[in-house]
């Protein structure tokens, strides 16, 4: 996109927010550089360059606008819509990998040398991991000190800073304030709190996850609550709230959505989760994806344009965690919802980590496979054929043999999960839609979409359907929360 120049200043002067996250606007006579949508005066058009992340354009000279907050865009839709080295080495940098695990842990997990991602990244991305991971440690920083009331030394480490002294130098680089400057900026513009500069709640961390328009959450929420395990996940006021398992702690979220963003709430128990936390809810929701590319596509098949047309920008619900959705899903197989939640609950109450919620509605930590392996499998009351799928998944999760992270590999995930015993297709797709991302997985064999296939005048068998919706490739995840919305069924209303 970067190297679009006619595109990419007709985006900025008309301050196209469908372009923030694909490209950064540097300005060549002020030294700044901003998304797109950047509410300044645009610059001359001789003036801009384009550079395809913020890192790139910090490696060039430039530092960030102070009119932007952070994460005032979504991300790159890139990351999410595919598979390769460079999309899975962003979504593990965007996990805080290289800040915990360097980068021969970011090489190590993609299977490449530290060289090889080095040069793939520096080719698309204009700058390398180490300059990548900076940048976003940089808004991290920044978020914890206008938002937070966190002393310095604990902003720094938290926002994954070695020192103090590279916290206190990169902050002053990138944002061309010190530490101290930015909270005072942001205090007295009323940033700190939200808006209206009300007092930060402690130990809660509030902030706007933007998107992409058009969006519609009905299905989006309806879905999540819908289907929602008790003591885990909960609507309530408006917002759906559950727990997190984080790589340093644990913490709980609350999440609203609203004209133009949703609303974030985090509580943390260990503030050196947040960056993990935002990418786990940003996955979660779908947000850094592209509606227009997606529904443009879509709307040029005639059955699906009238369904685009009432309800653009559906996404599609996926989860915070890989492996527990992969459990969930099993617990789900030939059930009712109801019977679902009922099974995830027991399982919930008997092997999940117990929390303390404020709020008091949430009061477990969904068990990790860990927890799970020496799960008695004479304890589970559904058949024993299930009981063998679930404990194989449980045993190949917890050994590393199956991988589900944001660094896996679809096809090798889709091979691995369709070698278990009781995973057939539609567990396996539900997995790669859900938990892997992939914007293509496809549920051909799932009643509701049959329902809604005929209904539309469709071929409603497996393998009819399967090439008739090859139109709507590569996103028939997409196509497949459009055909569910033609059922009446709770997963497709926002919750009262």
């Amino acid at each position: 996109m970067h190297t679009d120049r006619e595109r990419c200043v007709r985006a900025v002067q008309s301050k196209d927010e469908r372009f923030d996250g694909w490209f950064f606007t540097a300005v060549l006579t002020t030294g700044i550089y901003c998304r797109p949508s950047c509410p300044v005066v645009p610059p001359k058009p001789e003036n801009m360059v384009f550079h395809p992340s913020a890192a790139a354009c910090q490696q060039a000279g430039f530092r960030a606008c102070k009119r932007s907050p952070p994460h005032a865009s979504p991300g790159s839709p890139a990351w999410n819509a595919r598979a390769d080295s460079v999309a899975r080495a962003m979504r593990l940098i965007q996990d805080g990998v290289v800040d915990r695990e360097g980068v021969a842990g970011l090489a190590g997990r993609l299977g490449y040398s530290a060289r090889q991602i080095e040069r793939q990244l520096r080719a698309e991305l204009g700058a390398g991991p180490l300059a990548l991971a900076r940048a976003q440690r940089a808004q991290t920083a920044r978020l914890l000190i206008e938002t937070t009331g966190l002393p310095m030394a604990e902003t720094a480490f938290a926002s994954g800073f070695a020192s103090v002294r590279s916290f206190n130098d990169t902050v002053q680089q990138v944002f061309a304030l010190s530490p101290t400057e930015l909270r005072e900026r942001a205090a007295r513009s009323g940033a700190r709190g939200g808006r209206g500069g009300r007092t930060p709640v402690p130990g809660v961390i509030a902030l706007r996850l933007p998107f992409r328009s058009p969006l519609t959450p009905d299905n989006l929420f309806g879905h999540l609550v819908a289907t929602g395990v008790p003591g885990v996940e909960e609507w309530r006021d408006g917002a759906y709230r559950r727990t997190l398992t984080l790589p340093y702690g644990h913490g709980t979220v609350s999440l609203a959505p609203r004209p133009g963003h949703v609303a974030c709430r985090l509580s943390l128990t260990d503030p050196r989760d947040l960056t993990v936390a935002i990418s786990a809810c940003r996955r979660l929701l779908d947000l850094d994806a592209d509606p227009v590319a997606v529904d443009g596509e879509l709307a040029a098949d005639p059955e699906l344009a009238p369904l685009v047309e009432k309800a653009p920008g559906r996404r599609v619900p996926r989860t915070v965690d890989a492996a527990e959705f992969a459990v969930r899903a099993v617990l789900g197989q030939q059930v009712s919802t109801a019977a679902a939640r009922t099974h995830a609950s027991r399982l919930v109450t008997a092997h999940g980590l117990p929390v303390d919620d404020p709020d008091g509605g949430l009061t477990h930590l969904f068990p990790t496979p860990e927890a799970l392996a020496g799960l008695d499998p004479e304890t589970l009351a559904f058949p024993r054929s299930r009981r063998r799928t679930l404990t194989g998944l449980v045993r190949a999760l917890s050994s590393g043999d199956l991988r589900l992270g944001p660094d896996s590999d679809w096809d090798e995930a889709r091979a691995r999960l369709s070698a278990l015993p009781g995973l057939g297709p539609w567990s396996v797709e539900s997995i790669a839609m859900r938990a892997l991302g992939d914007p293509d997985a496809f549920l051909p064999t799932d009643l509701g979409v049959r329902k809604a296939a005929a209904h539309l005048g469709l071929p409603a068998t497996p393998a009819a359907l399967t090439a008739r919706a090859s139109a709507w490739r590569p996103w028939r995840a997409y196509a497949t929360q459009y055909l569910w919305a033609t059922g009446d069924h709770p997963i497709n209303r926002l919750p009262a």
